[in-house]
């Protein structure tokens, strides 16, 4: 194995964070080989504040024919659900779930007591299953995302109490 001068991969390193910022990237990974048995593992990320876009209010047709309207995942509050201190924020970029399969039962709904590392949603991202756990014990207070519906990176998913 030989050994590689320090210096030269703490530039490598600058520059990949040069890169990241000067293209707005939020992660960058690369693996350089060097030898045989020498390499080096870089991950490069940053985390940025995502500020979801409020959706458009659109009249659900069953409510414009008396019909009742869909189910709600919960009682809708006058502020932003990004400040409540129980809002379960999405870790990644993908596609919920909020059932294991399309057929069967959703993991939570409103009013279920979950305990810390529970199963309450997946979210699919680049063709993988992803499972995210419950952060804290506690009550679903509410839902605020559609089930096959895409999410960013700090989006409210569901908020405990």
């Amino acid at each position: 194995m030989t050994k590689r001068p320090l210096e030269s991969d703490v530039d490598f390193i600058r520059a990949l964070a040069e890169l990241l910022r000067e293209n707005d990237l939020t992660e960058i990974e690369v693996k350089r080989e060097y030898g045989e048995a020498d390499a080096l593992d870089v991950r490069v990320a940053r985390i940025l504040t995502v500020v979801p876009a409020a959706a458009p209010q659109i009249a659900q047709p069953a409510a414009l024919l008396g019909a009742p309207a869909p189910q709600n995942h919960g009682t809708l509050g006058s502020g932003d659900p990004s400040d409540d201190p129980g809002v379960v924020p999405s870790p990644m970029v993908g596609t919920v779930y909020l059932q294991p399969q399309p057929d069967s039962a959703p993991f939570v709904k409103v009013g279920d007591v979950v305990a810390e590392g529970q199963t309450i949603l997946i979210i699919e991202a680049m063709k993988t299953m992803n499972q995210i756990p419950a952060p804290q014990p506690g009550r679903v207070k509410r839902i605020l995302v559609e089930d096959g519906s895409p999410v960013e990176f700090g989006a409210p998913l569901i908020i405990l109490e």
